[in-house]
């Protein structure tokens, strides 16, 4: 039946078998294509280069090469005798092109008004900045933080002096004597039922957090402290902006700016 449809529609035989087996490759499932990875012993080297990477570096390749060889081609037809008036202000400093004029781009007050807006932008950091800390030293309280202050304690005689006993003195537990906060008396260990973490992972934990709240205490008080050096240094900076005679004073140390003192005048 196959040969007598070939016949009729004018084709061979083994032209129809020949498109047959072609439509069954489509659809028959392809073998993925894969690559070897790096091999154990050559880990130290990296990965191993895909194709895909190969086709990307070869791409970036040949552009960078076309674009050399087309700045070589302009090089080579430039005209020595073309001149336009931009090339008097323009000028080659270590290795790039800048163009002459952007240091006298703004006027004085146009800088002054731009110091002054950056003075208020670091103003309001610095102020936000002051709150976040108040905020950390309130919920701190320095209660871990060694104190200078010391508890005297006055008796009447030597010999009670020498006998002393801070427990006893306190109504406390010896082992909570050393506390300068947090030292509650025996009655109130025997009477009152006191909430405290009794694992010691909890107590790990509990302590970890307090660190790191002391941490960033005190690395958001350094960084108060930066910000409000560049604060005066931005004031004075725009100060010298202004008119006035004017002298220094003394220089800028520890992070602080120069003084300066401008000369007094009269007004009407």
């Amino acid at each position: 039946q196959r040969r007598d449809m070939g016949k009729r529609n004018g084709q061979s035989p083994n032209h129809l078998l020949c498109h047959t087996a072609m439509s069954l490759k489509n659809v028959v499932p392809k073998r993925t294509y894969k690559e070897r990875g790096q091999l154990a012993a050559r880990n130290r080297l990296g990965e191993l280069e895909k194709h895909k990477d190969y086709v990307l570096r070869a791409k970036d390749y040949h552009k960078k090469e076309d674009r050399i060889k087309l700045l070589q081609e302009k090089a080579f037809f430039r005209n020595p005798d073309e001149f336009y008036f931009k090339m008097a202000k323009t000028k080659t400093k270590e290795g790039v092109h800048r163009i002459g004029g952007e240091d006298d781009k703004y006027t004085p007050e146009m800088l002054k008004l731009m110091k002054t807006q950056d003075l208020g932008y670091v103003i309001l950091k610095k102020t936000a900045e002051s709150k976040k800390l108040d905020k950390l030293r309130a919920n701190l309280q320095m209660l871990d933080a060694p104190s200078e202050n010391k508890q005297t304690i006055f008796v009447d005689e030597v010999e009670e002096a020498r006998e002393f006993d801070a427990a006893k003195h306190f109504d406390t537990l010896p082992e909570l004597v050393s506390r300068r906060y947090n030292r509650p008396t025996i009655e109130t260990i025997k009477t009152k039922e006191i909430l405290a973490p009794r694992n010691p992972k909890d107590l790990k934990k509990i302590h970890r957090q307090r660190l790191a709240s002391y941490r960033e205490l005190l690395s958001r008080s350094e960084r108060e402290q930066k910000m409000e050096g560049l604060m005066l240094d931005m004031h004075t900076q725009k100060q010298l902006m202004g008119k006035g005679r004017r002298k220094k004073v003394s220089p800028g140390e520890d992070g602080k700016p120069a003084v300066f003192k401008w000369q007094s005048i009269r007004k009407r």
